[in-house]
């Protein structure tokens, strides 16, 4: 993940990079230079080289990665493609404000998926996708949305949408179904222990669990596109691996690139407490394999022998995994905890067990 941006022009209420704990994005230089983009792709190369991979994903972000021009973009993507020796299947994530016809034209000519964040109808959105001033992103977004899907629709990677439990669930889904995403992804909102989710009590209530179980009830029975989070818990309760870091036990095979070269670990850390990112590793002086060795990937890499006794003694800890890593984090002891969503995330993939147990013995 390259932050080739360090700000953003929308000022979302939840957002884990300016709303919470971290602010060292304040020092962060605003756009990654072409010289830092050279040496990104360079260390990228390298790892490929000495792990024989024939492929890399990458993904632009940010901030908000479209506050750069787009014959910057088109540099940087040429930059990285030309550094890495193998094939980039690159992407970016974006909030939708800037995608112009300008825009789409340059990542359609550099073949560059596009992911678009998105809360549901102007309603939902409107509740924390705002502008510094008050407005709603919405109106924007969609109108980006339909330039996207009308003349770029091989681009659109999916939608993100950040669950608020004061949306109406099955509405927000439906709102997001419009656009025909190929893929859609629901958040949960970042918090810890010690800095709670909104509406998530120190108790066994799952008001997560609740919200998501209708959307996977019309899913399962209607699935008009793929649900990530779904299909992930469905792909582990049949015996598969997770491919994405909030479920599962998978080793994590993600790292951060800062607008300065900074290498970090996952930018969602940056929800727990200042500075919970920090490698003190940087593209111009260090190989991406060095990361590894540290304390704060290893941890994330050793499947149950990071998680707490109460984890170990969970009958859905092979799907649950605790969750999201920043999600356990209380002041004090660190991240040897069960996530903050422990009774939410058990709730829901218990839910999905017992409807795929049924459908299948129906049908046998």
């Amino acid at each position: 993940m390259l932050k080739t941006q360090s700000r953003c022009d929308l000022a979302c209420r939840y957002c884990y990079m300016y709303e919470l704990n971290d602010s060292r994005w304040r020092d962060q230089p605003r756009g990654m230079s072409q010289a830092v983009a050279k040496q990104t792709a360079d260390r990228i190369g390298e790892h490929a080289r000495a792990h024989g991979l024939s492929s890399v994903e990458i993904v632009l972000h940010g901030g908000e990665p479209l506050l750069a021009r787009p014959e910057t973009i088109r540099a940087l993507v040429r930059i990285l493609r030309t550094g890495v020796g193998c094939r980039a299947h690159i992407s970016v994530q974006t909030n939708g404000l800037r995608l112009t016809d300008e825009y789409l034209a340059v990542f359609d000519e550099l073949d560059v998926r596009i992911g678009v964040s998105l809360d549901g109808d102007a309603t939902a959105t409107g509740r924390h996708r705002l502008f510094r001033d008050g407005r709603s992103s919405h109106g924007r977004v969609v109108e980006s949305l339909r330039r996207l899907t009308a003349a770029h629709s091989r681009l659109f990677a999916g939608l993100l949408c950040t669950v608020d439990l004061g949306n109406d669930p099955l509405g927000t889904y439906e709102a997001l179904l419009e656009f025909e995403p190929p893929s859609i992804d629901f958040l949960l909102p970042h918090g810890t222990w010690s800095q709670p989710p909104p509406g998530r009590l120190p108790d066994a209530s799952t008001p997560y669990a609740d919200w998501l179980i209708p959307i996977f009830d019309r899913w399962y029975r209607r699935p008009r596109t793929s649900v990530r989070l779904f299909a992930e818990i469905m792909h582990l309760l049949l015996g598969g691996a997770s491919t994405i870091e909030s479920i599962g036990l998978s080793p994590v095979g993600v790292l951060v690139i800062e607008t300065d070269g900074s290498i970090e670990q996952s930018d969602f850390l940056k929800a727990a407490y200042e500075g919970a990112t920090i490698t003190g590793l940087h593209v111009r002086t260090d190989p991406l394999d060095r990361a590894l060795a540290l304390p704060g990937f290893a941890a994330r890499q050793i499947g149950r022998s990071a998680l707490s006794a109460e984890c170990l003694a969970c009958p859905v800890v092979d799907v649950c995994g605790a969750g999201l890593y920043a999600h356990r984090y209380r002041a004090g002891n660190g991240f040897k905890n069960p996530s903050v969503y422990c009774a939410d995330l058990r709730a829901l993939i218990e839910h999905i067990r017992r409807t795929m147990e049924c459908d299948l013995e129906a049908r046998r």
